[in-house]
């Protein structure tokens, strides 16, 4: 009886812990797939976290997913955070993540942040096709032109800089964001513009930031808007390009000029914070002082050189030597050198001055008549030899010009080059000074003296010569009396009898005796006569001679008296022509 009691007793208490066991079952919450829940660190155990969900069993989580950007795993017992709920196991077990619980909550808060038009806080990370990767719990993308509000130089620059992004657009499912940090800039801008519309005046000098360099000038940020500051508004001075006065992101003091409201344009000046130089330029330089300045550039025509901020002058290529041919200003001086001038000219309201260097040393030019005066015979080297003469080198910067037809008296030069050669020394003697239009004429001719003077008294008239024919033609035959001087007997000449042309009748290198009708020293002819000396008289009387040399000089007259003499005055009348302009 005891026994089946006592049986009875033990089987009613197991029954009771059955139930028990079941009610206790029925209250521990089950959580569901996909759902977020909270989580407790109860253990830690080599890489994995044990995490109690009061589920009917723990999970583990590994340390990874807790890691620091320093690569340490931030967790410790007794921590509590979300977890994501991914699966459960056949055998009861649960699989969790803490990644995807965080990524659950940020899509979260990413959508209520679009809907509020709020912002959220991210790190920039990485560099990628299109802008940047952002971190703001899940990768977000940052398109260039929501980087800032003008594009961005150097994007390493903030690579791991943390800042507030707007979301335009988000797509859970694809998992992509794509914010933007210059929504907030436009609105930061648009709110600073609004301040400055009441405050910003024509006249006022504010400070800004350089943003951007044209050819034509300077944009400057001034806080709620950008100016432009005009190429010509940047200095006084001539300015070849903004960016030799400026770099972008400067800081500098600007004058509004002028702002329009409708349009929020704002014109700003430099060079009005300061008086203008020109207006007492005039006093400061005037003409005949001597300044020094400074190269800023070189053109073909001349040098610019800056006397101070905002002043510059013109020394023309022409102003730059007294003597010297420069080919180009660049080969005598050099950007950024200094140099001495002097003031030559001044045209304040044209904003021009002319310069000159050469005007602090003595013209040559100024000396050369006194060193070297008429008549004086000089030695120097030729530096140039040309059809219609040649060149001497007198001293630095000045040549002479020795014609053709001073090379000598009597010689029949087709061509300088036949006699001389470049760099060879030789006399001459000083025919010419021009000084205003720095023109020097030597002769070599005139180192020894003119035979024709001594043909005077050497071929009287009425004297018989004889010589060796040295051409005929149709007009007349020409006779050489000796080296150099050759006397012309005219068809008149040769017979009493008419004769149409003597050609046929004489040949050249014969000797023919001839009498003397006519001389001229002047004009560098002898008339010649065969006729005279068949006269009955055996001469002419002063009357015959007269009307004979009459004739003869109206003969010499229409044409010269070689053939030689006609082509040297043609060459004569053309090379004064081409040495006229080689000397200018």
């Amino acid at each position: 009886m005891v026994n089946n009691e006592t049986k009875s007793t033990a089987a009613a208490q197991g029954l009771e812990e059955s139930f028990a066991q079941l009610f206790e079952d029925s209250q521990v919450k089950v959580a569901a797939v996909g759902e977020v829940v909270t989580g407790t660190v109860i253990g830690i155990f080599k890489d994995q976290a044990v995490i109690d969900i009061g589920d009917k069993s723990e999970s583990t989580i590994p340390l990874a997913e807790f890691k620091s950007e320093r690569g340490d795993a931030e967790v410790k017992i007794g921590d509590v955070f979300d977890v994501f709920v991914e699966k459960r196991e056949a055998e009861g077990g649960i699989r969790l993540s803490r990644e995807k619980a965080i990524g659950i909550k940020v899509w979260e808060e990413i959508a209520e942040i679009q809907e509020a038009d709020g912002t959220i806080q991210g790190k920039i990370e990485t560099r990628v096709k299109g802008g940047l990767s952002v971190d703001i719990g899940v990768p977000a993308f940052l398109p260039y032109s929501q980087i800032d509000l003008r594009p961005v130089k150097d994007l390493d620059s903030m690579l791991g800089q943390t800042f507030d992004f707007k979301v335009l657009k988000y797509n859970r499912r694809r998992n992509n964001v794509v914010i933007s940090r210059r929504a907030i800039l436009e609105g930061d801008r648009n709110k600073l513009r609004e301040q400055m519309r009441d405050t910003l005046i024509e006249g006022a000098v504010i400070s800004g930031s350089i943003t951007n360099i044209t050819d034509y000038g300077i944009f400057i940020d001034l806080g709620g808007m950008d100016g432009l500051c005009h190429i010509t508004d940047l200095s006084w001075g001539r300015v070849s390009h903004p960016s030799k006065l400026f770099k972008v992101g400067e800081e500098i003091e600007v004058k509004v000029l002028k702002y329009d409201k409708e349009t929020d344009k704002v014109s700003l000046g430099v060079k009005q914070l300061k008086d203008d130089p020109w207006k007492t330029v005039a006093e400061r330089y005037p003409v005949a002082t001597k300044t020094q300045g400074k190269v800023v550039s070189i053109t073909d025509y001349g040098v610019f050189a800056e006397l101070e901020e905002g002043v510059e002058g013109l020394i023309h290529v022409s102003e730059m030597s007294w003597s010297k041919k420069i080919r180009h200003p660049s080969k005598m001086i050099e950007v950024g050198e200094p140099v001495d001038v002097v003031v030559l000219n001044i045209d304040a309201d044209a904003k021009r001055i002319s310069l000159g260097m050469k005007q602090l040393q003595p013209n040559p030019w100024d000396l050369v008549s006194e060193n070297y005066p008429v008549g004086s015979i000089i030695e120097g080297k030729i530096k140039n030899i040309t059809d219609f003469g040649i060149f001497m080198g007198i001293e630095e910067g000045i040549d002479g010009l020795i014609h053709v037809s001073d090379l000598s008296w009597t010689e029949r030069i087709k061509h300088p080059s036949e006699r001389f050669t470049k760099g060879q020394t030789i006399q001459a003697v000083v025919l010419k000074i021009d000084r205003e239009n720095e023109r020097f004429s030597l002769g070599i001719k005139q180192l020894e003296p003119d035979p024709w003077l001594a043909a005077v008294e050497k071929y009287p008239l009425g004297s018989s010569v004889s010589g060796a024919i040295t051409n005929v033609t149709d007009f007349g035959v020409f006779v050489e009396l000796e080296e150099g001087i050759e006397g012309l007997i005219h068809v008149s000449e040769i017979s009493k009898d008419k004769i149409n042309t003597p050609v046929g009748m004489y040949n050249v290198g014969d000797t023919i005796e001839t009498k003397v009708i006519n001389v001229s020293a002047k004009d560098r002819k002898i008339g010649l006569s065969i006729k005279a000396l068949t006269d009955d008289a055996g001469g002419a009387d002063a009357y015959d001679y007269k009307a004979k040399e009459a004739s003869a000089s109206a003969s010499s007259s229409s044409s010269p008296s070689t053939i030689g003499d006609l082509l040297k005055e043609e060459m004569e009348t053309q090379s004064s022509k081409a040495a006229e302009e080689a000397q200018d």
